[in-house]
């Protein structure tokens, strides 16, 4: 090839190059990001999921923790006064489970900038789901803290049964109206936990 011929071809190939690199940088320029970018994140102003929620949610939030608490505290004394292994064990399984699930709740109140039951007053809310055979909490373990073997074991799988079943209540009612995805999966997992162990204690209960 002669230096002429040489010059020409290297000059279409600068000429070439020189177009592409114009190409990509109007792209660049049109974009605001390079042509391959993708701005497939969230804007600023659009909630996270974990604190999407509605007055549903809240409510069985708060509800449900003092539901547990209640539940908790038969719980632990089934542990120090059941006649029977099985009711002794149950109380145990009962206290380990829905301790982490208040924990788990009073977290996304937190989050969601609602009020947790400690700090609000629970007077004026629906207790409906919480009363055992006609009795509140207090009246309850006024009435186990005065009994012990069999009999303790009895009754308090008669009301820890009405208990669970009020929790159900709570939960199909938020499971229907609930919008936070994980809240909706927590009221699930209670229903189908609770009707288990409901019918373990109706089983306990034929036993004794």
């Amino acid at each position: 090839m002669t230096p002429t011929r040489r010059s020409a071809v290297a000059a279409g190939a600068a000429l070439l190059l020189a177009a592409s690199l114009t190409a990509c940088a109007s792209a660049t320029e049109e974009s605001g990001s390079p042509a391959t970018a993708s701005s497939a994140s969230p804007t600023a102003d659009e909630p996270a999921a974990e604190e999407v929620h509605n007055d549903a949610d809240t409510e069985f939030a708060q509800m449900m923790i003092v539901h547990h608490e209640g539940a908790i505290e038969m719980a632990e004394l089934a542990v120090e006064r059941a006649g029977s292994e099985e009711v002794r064990a149950l109380g145990e399984r009962i206290a380990a489970a829905q301790g982490p699930e208040i924990e788990t709740m009073t977290s996304w109140l937190e989050a969601w900038g609602e009020e947790t039951p400690d700090g609000m007053e629970m007077g004026g809310m629906d207790h409906g789901d919480m009363q055992m055979d006609g009795m509140d909490q207090e009246m309850v373990m006024e009435q186990l803290s005065g009994l012990s073997g069999a009999d303790f074991d009895r009754r308090f799988l008669e009301l820890m049964i009405e208990h669970h079943r009020g929790a159900i209540e709570m939960s199909e009612q938020h499971h229907e109206a609930g919008e936070n995805p994980e809240a909706i999966q927590l009221s699930a997992e209670i229903i189908d936990a609770q009707t288990l162990e409901i019918t373990e204690m109706t089983n306990l209960l034929a036993a004794l």
